[in-house]
């Protein structure tokens, strides 16, 4: 029971974190249909900024403008590069991002090596919220996923019920509609994309604390990322969120299952099957974690294209 216990709030807060970093992506990809594939950079250098300003301005200071400035070169990237070629199609959007999540990387490499960074929790937010299981549960893993759900509920509330998010929708949806009322349909994508990427940049900066800051953690993320938006739906936060806790908590169920395919079926069977299974349904659940959501989109785009959550086109 503890151990059930643990591997769902685990695995829950695994998901807010995703859902942190797809957020932004579900408003780029879902809405503007921009394939962005440095977004999971962005989330990397939201960690990497915070880790150099946390010793001038703290680490709250540094959790507050690391996103800020993530935000800018969303900005620069939608203005300078993303607004050519978007004309051109998804390919070429798509060909542009992935060589600047190239060019990202080997920046944080030349600046602060190709090796993790010292970043951690402060000491003032370094203890136990509760015990669960016999041990002692972080405050800051409750304290990432309580950041995770403001952000859905400001995100939500803010495309719902504001004029912002009327005009928004309005320009993504209506765009031909939104300029003969005035608006200026182009700073409308520019600022989506920046606060996509500045959303991204607050997962990271506040993650990275928690989990390792290095070169490599876009890699790690990048495409979990894309599997929440495909799962939930383009366009859908709703969505996302959902993709994302479902995600989450699955895979730290299943990282903790020491079974096999074969034992299941077993179980099942009554014995018959384990005579006549292969080497592959020997593997442990385990070792099929990293898969499982994988599988999940495969299973979901057979069944509901459009996503869990996601409008039919």
């Amino acid at each position: 029971m503890d151990y059930l216990l643990v591997s769902l709030m685990n695995g829950t807060i695994y998901g807010l974190l995703l859902f942190m970093v797809s957020a932004g992506l579900t408003l780029i990809f879902g809405m503007m249909g921009v394939l962005n594939f440095a977004h999971a950079s962005f989330y990397m250098l939201g960690a990497y900024f915070a880790f150099a300003l946390q010793g001038v301005v703290g680490f709250a200071g540094a959790v507050l403008l690391a996103p800020l400035l993530v935000g800018v070169i969303g900005v620069v990237v939608e203005r300078l590069f993303l607004r050519r070629v978007h004309h051109h199609g998804h390919a070429h959007e798509l060909l542009v991002t992935f060589g600047l999540s190239f060019i990202i990387a080997e920046l944080i490499k030349l600046f602060f090596g190709n090796f993790p960074v010292n970043y951690r929790i402060p000491k003032a937010l370094d203890f136990a919220a509760f015990s669960l299981g016999g041990s002692d549960y972080p405050v800051y893993r409750v304290l990432m996923g309580g950041v995770a759900i403001a952000m859905f509920v400001v995100i939500y509330l803010l495309l719902t019920r504001t004029r912002v998010g009327i005009v928004v929708r309005s320009a993504i949806y209506k765009p031909r509609m939104a300029e003969a009322l005035g608006h200026n349909v182009p700073l409308v994508f520019m600022a989506v994309f920046g606060v996509g990427a500045a959303l991204a940049g607050l997962a990271g900066a506040v993650a990275g604390a928690f989990y390792t800051t290095n070169p490599n953690m876009a890699l790690e993320l990048g495409v979990m990322v894309f599997v929440v938006v495909v799962v939930g739906g383009l366009g859908s936060l709703a969505g996302a969120m959902v993709a994302s806790i479902l995600i989450g908590v699955i895979t730290s169920l299943a990282i903790g299952v020491d079974l096999s395919l074969a034992d299941l079926l077993a179980k099942v069977g009554g014995g018959v099957w384990s005579e006549r299974v292969g080497g592959l349904m020997t593997l442990k659940i385990s070792s099929l974690a990293a898969t499982i959501p994988f599988a999940l989109m495969l299973l979901v785009l057979l069944v509901k294209p459009s996503g869990l959550l996601g409008e039919r086109a």
